[in-house]
């Protein structure tokens, strides 16, 4: 079963998605696969929140770019945080939109348990710069594609969860 957690940011998205497979692996430590890359102080302030969160109720792996390649080393549920870091760290590294797209597609084929967390970015206004509008149309299309193969979609705000599929 694949499942997506998606909100805005701070929306407690996260939160949510590691209670909900913890919950439903209840027999096995699940995956964390965490694809942040950090560049500064504030992001790395970030990701430890993440890992004191999490303690020792996961197996950690760390991927920024090859996510077909670490989820297939899975061996259970995985939970995938964050899907949108993941897809900027595509843009940095200048992966084609195709090849990003097509990637996702190859691991939403995957069997398994599997929690996506993805950023929804689509509600703000227009962006200002190419590579910000580029990121929200590549997140939007990342986020429909996700919500065609999920058998379960959450959309999150304010700590708190909507079941949207």
């Amino acid at each position: 079963m694949k499942t997506l957690f998606i909100g805005g940011i701070k929306s407690g998205k996260s939160r949510l998605a590691e209670a909900f497979i913890l919950e439903q692996a209840a027999t096995e430590k699940p995956y964390y696969l965490a694809t942040t890359e950090f560049f500064d102080d504030e992001m790395q302030a970030r990701i430890q929140i993440h890992q004191q969160r999490r303690q020792d109720l996961f197996v950690t792996l760390e991927e920024p770019v090859k996510l077909f390649e670490a989820v297939q080393k899975c061996r259970g549920p995985v939970l995938i945080e964050c899907v949108s870091m993941w897809l900027n760290n595509q843009l940095y590294h200048q992966i084609p939109e195709g090849d990003i797209l097509q990637e996702l597609d190859t691991v939403l084929q995957l069997t398994g348990n599997m929690v996506l967390v993805h950023n929804e970015v689509g509600l703000s206004v227009v962006a200002d710069n190419r590579l910000a509008r580029q990121f929200v149309d590549l997140s939007g299309k990342a986020a429909q594609l996700m919500g065609q193969h999920c058998d379960q979609v959450y959309f999150c705000s304010a700590g708190l969860k909507m079941k949207m599929k």
